[in-house]
C-alpha cells in the first residue's frame, strides 16, 4: 500500500466552516443581506479572490464586500480568541496513526498560507506535514487540479497512490481531476450523485478515516 495522503484544512481538520457560515449569518441579519447561506456556500473550498468574485456576482458589483468581509473577520478571530479553533472529532488520533505507520501527509487548502501554518501550528498539526500548499501559492482555485497536483509533485509522487481527504464538493472534484484517491468526509453538504461517482471512500468522520487506513496495511 502507498503511504501518501493530502488533506484540505478548513471543514476537514478544523471545524471553521459551520463557523463562519454563523458569524456571517449575524453579519446579513444586521446588513440585510439577502440569501447569504446560499451565497457562502458556493464558496466552500475556493480562495478569497474567488469568494470575492462570488458575492459580487451574487450582490452586484457596488456591494460593499471588503466592509463586510472585515465585520466578519473580526467575529471569527474574537471568537478564535476566545474559545480557540475547534478541532474536528479524530484529528489527533487519525494524525498519531499517520505519523506511527510513516505516511507521507501534505495539506492542500484554498486559505492563504500564513492563515494556514498559524492555524495548524494553533493546533498542533504543523510538524506533522511534509508538504503545505495553500491558495495563494497557485494560479487556479479548486475544482481545479493545480493544487492537489501541486501537492503530489512536492511530495514526489505520483496523484495515483495518494489519498485526498476533502469534505467539499469543488475539493472532490478537484483532487478527482487531479487522478487521486478522494476520500469524503462531509461537512456542510453530502455528496449529490455526481460527487458519490467521484470520490474513491466515504466516511462519516476522521476516525473511520483512520480504521479504513489501517485495514489497509493488514495483512489479507
Amino acid at each position: 500500500m502507498e503511504k501518501n495522503i493530502v488533506f484540505d484544512m478548513d471543514g476537514v481538520l478544523i471545524d471553521t466552516e459551520a463557523l463562519i457560515l454563523k458569524i456571517w449569518k449575524e453579519v446579513a441579519a444586521k446588513a440585510c443581506i439577502e440569501n447569504v447561506e446560499h451565497t457562502l456556500r458556493q464558496c466552500i473550498g475556493i480562495t478569497a479572490p474567488e469568494t470575492r468574485a462570488v458575492f459580487l456576482r451574487a450582490y452586484g458589483e457596488d456591494f460593499p464586500y471588503e466592509k463586510y468581509v472585515g465585520q466578519a473577520s473580526e467575529g471569527f478571530h474574537a471568537y478564535i480568541r476566545e474559545n480557540g479553533l475547534p478541532v474536528k472529532p479524530g484529528v489527533y488520533e487519525l494524525f498519531d496513526f499517520l505519523k506511527e505507520n510513516d505516511f507521507r501527509i501534505a495539506l492542500a487548502s484554498s486559505t492563504a498560507e500564513a492563515s494556514v501554518r498559524s492555524e495548524m501550528e494553533s493546533i498542533g498539526l504543523l510538524p506533522y506535514f511534509h508538504v503545505i500548499v495553500c491558495g495563494d501559492m497557485v494560479s487556479h482555485s479548486k475544482p481545479h487540479p493545480e493544487i492537489y497536483q501541486k501537492a503530489c509533485a512536492l511530495l514526489g509522487v505520483p496523484a495515483s497512490s495518494c489519498y485526498a481527504v476533502e469534505d467539499s464538493f469543488y475539493g472532490i472534484r478537484s483532487s478527482h481531476a487531479a487522478g487521486m484517491k478522494p476520500i469524503m468526509v462531509p461537512d456542510l453538504a453530502e455528496p449529490d450523485e455526481e460527487i458519490s461517482r467521484l470520490y474513491y471512500r466515504k466516511f462519516d468522520n476522521l476516525l473511520k478515516v483512520r480504521d479504513f487506513l489501517r485495514g489497509q496495511l493488514s495483512p489479507a
